[in-house]
């Protein structure tokens, strides 16, 4: 590989010279090391699996994809039509194979991923079909907004791995979208992916593209993880066909597969959360339990996006106390399954205003809160998962990066130099500590400094011109598109990515209806 010629510029996470390109953190995985929050008594954690196991055994589970239902015949559960039953020690056998802890390696092995443990990753906003920006407003997705997230996506160090797509670019052909989108995300993003599950012809021609990118055999590509996909169950009690179809290749090639049952409590499940939880937790762990029986160690994760409805219009409501609540409560579950977690960076918000920053927050801190490995969303949510929005993007990666600094250990570091006892003495009751030497060794480092926010008081904010938030993240975000370059990427494998998606074009690519 060494040997190739290569094309690109410097990596799209390079210090920048603009002064309006923000200076941020390096790019690190934190690692969270504060006791999660947990609501429910040992009891409590008992009553919810005990839901779950009859959910299992005596409604059960409608599994629409006819080899799935094969599979579970043979494994001995309970097959009436699409109806599908099965019992305790069944589910919990299958546990026991799945990985507490896996690892996911993009083309540019310095930005691997662990997914478990005490882990955590953030992703970027991933499926909304529209767009709002504070110049143009909202509008449907186009192939050129999806290029400028993938550019965001790939230069902030605070997002760890690339959702599907951050906006749908209905301009191009769904046959042949997800050639050109992956194609171009691989390109401009050398982070970890993610394949639609939208059936075999997407999820292997995806798979080919990472292996293609990654310069690796199929042998190496199958041996570990490279890739992801993430899979919606349909809430009450129900599997798709392609979702189901595309975890199960996933699965038999080692690839991770995230299992996130989407319940809105009091519309899809049950009003209280509990109920809801213990609904999403059937829903998932069943597809878990398939994945496990097909191929027994196959890295799996299993997903939360449990909240509730505005009971006055039935409008989805997001960063909810009951949202965070059914999040630390599933993140106590998962432990007690011993699988990696999932949750989102949600809110309900349709512009990049005040609600949408406590909402994003209050599910951000509740991802920490509850030990999550893997955040999707975190960075560019807004209207309920129907709008991208750039503005959004940025003024999120200001709140990751206080997560990550959070995690820094330098904080509550107890040296005896830290403690300070002689600068104390030295300085006294009448001085400051600005000029001491101890402040001075250290200034530059104490403290976050941010990326956005203005901590000038408001004479000195309105003299700059009374810049809102959001519209400094406009400027960021133009000045990091204007001044993007693409990570490096061998000529031969670009090109060789070129051919792959030009052959499947001119088959067809893959068929738009199920």
């Amino acid at each position: 590989m060494a040997d190739r010629k290569r094309s690109g510029g410097r990596a799209g996470n390079a210090r920048r010279t603009s002064s309006l390109v923000p200076s941020q953190m390096p790019w690190k995985q934190p690692i969270n090391n504060d006791k999660p929050t947990e609501p429910l008594s040992l009891d409590g954690i008992h009553s919810i699996h005990n839901g779950c196991i009859r959910i299992l055994k005596e409604i059960g589970i409608e599994f629409l994809n006819p080899e799935s239902l094969e599979i579970f015949k043979k494994a001995g559960c309970k097959v009436k039509g699409t109806n599908v039953k099965m019992d305790e020690d069944f589910v919990m056998e299958m546990l026991k194979t799945a990985p507490a802890q896996f690892s996911v390696t993009p083309r540019n092995k310095d930005q691997k991923i662990i997914i478990g443990g005490k882990y955590m990753s953030f992703g970027s906003v991933s499926s909304p079909p529209n767009l709002w920006d504070l110049a143009r407003g909202k509008r449907s997705g186009t192939w050129e907004s999806y290029v400028e997230f993938i550019k965001l996506t790939q230069f902030f160090n605070c997002i760890h791995f690339s959702g599907g797509y951050p906006v749908e670019p209905i301009d191009i052909h769904a046959s042949v979208r997800h050639l050109d989108c992956l194609y171009e995300k691989l390109i401009l993003c050398d982070k970890v992916v993610h394949a639609y599950s939208l059936g075999k012809e997407r999820v292997e021609d995806v798979m080919e593209m990472v292996r293609i990118a990654g310069g690796l055999s199929l042998e190496e590509f199958n041996s570990e993880c490279h890739m992801y996909t993430n899979i919606n169950s349909v809430s009450p009690l129900k599997h798709d066909y392609p979702m189901i179809e595309g975890a199960m290749i996933h699965a038999r090639r080692n690839q991770a597969v995230i299992v996130t049952p989407f319940t809105l409590a009091g519309a899809m499940a049950p009003v209280t959360m509990s109920g809801a939880v213990a609904l999403s937790l059937a829903e998932g762990l069943s597809a878990i339990a398939l994945l496990q029986y097909i191929n027994p160690g196959c890295p799996v994760g299993l997903g939360t996006f449990t909240s509730n409805v505005d009971m006055k219009t039935g409008a989805p409501a997001f960063g909810t106390p009951e949202y965070m609540r059914a999040t630390q409560m599933t993140g106590q579950m998962c432990r007690f399954y011993g699988l990696p977690m999932r949750s989102s960076g949600t809110c309900a918000a349709n512009v990049p205003d005040g609600q949408a920053m406590w909402e994003t927050s209050n599910s951000l801190w509740a991802a920490v809160q509850s030990g999550t490995n893997m955040v999707y969303h975190a960075a560019g949510w807004l209207e309920g998962g129907l709008i991208a929005s750039p503005e959004k993007f940025v003024m999120d990666c200001e709140v990751l990066q206080h997560i990550q600094r959070y995690f820094d250990e330098s904080i509550v570091d107890t040296a005896i130099d830290n403690i300070a006892i002689d600068t104390i003495k030295e300085v006294g009751p009448d001085g400051h500590f600005f000029g001491c030497q101890h402040t001075q060794d250290r200034y530059e480092t104490a403290f976050y400094q941010p990326m956005i926010s203005d901590w000038s008081n408001f004479e000195a904010w309105e003299l700059k011109g009374g810049v809102w938030t959001a519209e400094r993240a406009h400027k960021v975000y133009k000045e990091i598109i204007n001044e993007f370059q693409a990570p490096i990427i061998d000529i031969s494998i670009k090109d060789e990515l070129a051919e792959f998606v030009t052959k499947r074009k001119s088959e067809g690519g893959a068929p738009t209806d199920f």
